[in-house]
């Protein structure tokens, strides 16, 4: 049986995402007066959406 497939073929035909990906940082004022930060990953299309995170 010949190979159908070459390696070639098999990551050409993957497609990447264009997306960026930034870390949200939120603080959090604790009870005790203290703050604490909560920290997160974020997938975006495209870097000028930064300013619309919450």
């Amino acid at each position: 049986m010949a190979k159908q497939q070459t390696f070639a073929d098999k990551a050409k035909g993957k497609k990447k995402v264009e997306s960026v990906t930034v870390k949200v940082i939120k603080s959090v004022k604790a009870n005790g007066g203290a703050y604490k930060f909560n920290e997160k990953f974020v997938r975006l299309d495209d870097v000028s959406k930064v300013t619309d995170i919450k």
